[in-house]
């Protein structure tokens, strides 16, 4: 043998020993633990009953680390979970759970792994702490990067700092707007009254309503000590740095109550749908508009605000606004976005998004929306404008009337070491792991064919105006117009004023039938009445000259429930019956 030879052969056997072979993927569940999935994807359900999910990041050797929503719920146990397998079969081996620290109001949402360190956010915090190699709670101190000082931040609702980072060192946060159109929360609440005006200029834009830049290294920051990025973002739970153009990139949360709280302008059907949900490119000092502007993704451009004079139509000022790169339907709720950088799946999940969609909770008096996870396939470096059905599954049933029918609700997304992507769920803190488990060479978008079918699901089609209108009460609404109508009154406790107007709250008009409550909000009531034992003589006006059908049928379900802990079905139609008469 010629020594050239022998040498070649000496290089060859070192290649083929120096190989690194990925890891057998586990066994999937046979049911891919109640997922739909593409075909040749498959998934296996990690763990389930672990907390309220939120956001999730899994390590370097597949531990996975998960924020919950601290509450009662959790019994103490600390605010973080990590799981482990331990012999690679994909189930959970091992539930820790860590965290001396307390969420002390909100949904918080924010766990990513940066640079060995592991990230994680409450409402008021954003904290870190050391990971060790294999050390499954890390025992290093606990650094506080961020203190939000905002003095009303437990009064408002887009409180949560999910969290981003790009690759000079820097960490994005959002600070929600505190306001769904910045109206005056002190005398119109979070959700507004009907007929309001949003605030002009809207100061809820010089702390919040955009996404501000950090040192990721630097402990004690507070909102001043960050630079404001972008503006006009009303509320950002998913938001990831893209490794195709280095840009940050938004799935915002758009406004809510469009027919509650302008009745003349816009029709139920137009408040399910809209506004949307929209896809934004977030570059440095851009703008995308709220709360005077909103994106319409059926007709492609921003709208201006009906709280600043607008009526579905016009674009006047909304022009100034940067315009979003596509829109999802109304009030989805986007959670989590995820730029797939492993090399499990085929190399077009390379080339675009996925997004999780918590579901719709007012999108009454047609069923509630999302409640899948979406894959945005981009094109030379942008959205086609289409989306497809990636994980669908959760809800458990065909129609949502309310957001609590639903099983399960994506929230938080994260890709593994090995290429597989994570799902986690809010309702009953549920973790899967999704595969590929075909040929990559040899996918084609026929394997998507189920999937597309899966659009008329009616918690993912565009409602039919006339044939989908299911006309159950909505709890969201209920809350929305009893503090809009009945709150002055009965206080937002149900309690009462102890004066002149009785409580709800313990009272045997509350505790009678659906029909007659129904009565008393549509026409009134008059006279002496005993509540509690005490006496109230007074005027309760009418309410049926100015609430529709299922704004009446709301109000009705909430205060049941609220105010009597009793769950009841009050539709449309019911009112409607006893309006005739």
């Amino acid at each position: 043998m010629s020594r050239s030879l022998l040498l070649l052969l000496l290089a060859f056997s070192h290649c083929k020993s120096s190989v690194v072979h990925p890891p057998a993927l586990p066994i999937p569940d046979p049911d891919n633990g109640g997922l739909l999935l593409p075909d040749s994807f498959a998934a296996v359900t990690v763990t389930q009953g672990i907390g309220p999910a939120r956001h999730l990041a899994v390590n370097g050797n597949g531990d996975i680390y998960v924020k919950l929503a601290y509450n009662e719920q959790l019994e103490g146990r600390g605010g973080t979970v990590v799981l482990r397998d331990k012999n690679g079969d994909g189930k959970a081996d091992v539930v820790a759970y860590f965290g001396d620290y307390e969420d002390e109001g909100g949904l918080p949402a924010g766990m990513n792994i940066y640079k060995g360190y592991l990230y994680f956010s409450t409402v008021k915090y954003v904290l870190r702490t050391k990971l060790s190699p294999g050390q499954l709670i890390p025992d290093a101190p606990t650094d506080t990067i961020i203190t939000d000082t905002d003095t009303a931040l437990f009064k408002h609702w887009h409180s949560a700092k999910p969290l981003a980072f790009d690759h000079d060192g820097h960490i994005y946060v959002p600070f929600g707007a505190p306001t769904d159109a910045a109206q005056d929360i002190n005398t119109a609440g979070p959700a507004g009254m009907p007929g309001g005006k949003g605030l002009d200029p809207a100061p809820d834009l010089q702390k919040h309503g955009g996404i501000w830049q950090f040192d990721a290294d630097k402990k004690g920051q507070t909102q001043d000590d960050g630079e404001l990025y972008a503006t006009g973002i009303r509320s950002a739970l998913g938001l990831a740095w893209s490794p195709l153009d280095h840009t940050l990139y938004v799935a915002m949360n758009g406004m809510d109550n469009f027919h509650n709280r302008y009745p003349n302008l816009f029709s139920a059907w137009q408040a399910a749908v809209l506004p949307s949900e929209p896809l934004l490119k977030v570059t440095p000092h851009s703008n995308f508009g709220w709360p005077y502007a909103y994106y319409d993704h059926m007709q492609g451009k921003n709208i201006l605000s009906p709280a600043y004079g607008g009526d579905g139509k016009i674009t006047a000022r909304a022009d100034s606004f940067d315009v979003p790169l596509m829109g999802f339907p109304g009030h989805w709720a986007p959670m989590d976005l995820l730029f797939y950088e492993g090399n499990q799946f085929p190399e077009r999940y390379k080339n675009g998004c996925f997004v999780a969609f918590h579901g719709s909770t007012d999108r009454a008096p047609y069923p509630q929306a999302g409640y899948i996870v979406c894959f945005v396939p981009f094109e030379k470096g942008k959205p086609t404008g289409k989306w497809e059905v990636f994980a669908d599954g959760f809800t458990g049933t065909d129609t949502v009337f309310n957001t609590s029918d639903a099983r399960y609700r994506p929230m938080g997304l994260a890709t593994g070491p090995d290429g597989s992507l994570y799902i986690a769920e809010s309702n009953k803190g549920r973790i899967w792991r999704v595969m590929y488990i075909g040929d990559k060479q040899t996918f084609n978008t026929g394997q998507l064919t189920a999937m597309e079918a899966r659009k008329s699901r009616t918690y993912i089609k565009t409602p039919d105006p006339l044939l989908d209108m299911v006309g159950k009460a909505s709890e969201m609404h209920g809350w929305m117009l009893y503090n809009s109508y009945c709150a002055t009154c009965h206080q937002r406790d149900g309690k009462g004023d102890n004066n002149r107007y009785p409580a709800l709250a313990g009272s045997p008009y509350l505790a009678g039938t659906r029909e007659q409550l129904i009565s008393i909000v549509l026409n009134g009531l008059k006279g002496k009445i005993v509540v509690n034992g005490k006496t109230f003589d007074g005027v309760m006006p009418a309410h049926g000259a100015f609430l529709d059908d299922q704004a009446v049928a709301s109000i009705v379900a909430y205060i049941k429930d609220r105010f009597n802990h009793e769950e009841t079905t009050v539709t449309a139609e019911m009112v409607k019956q006893l309006r005739g008469k």
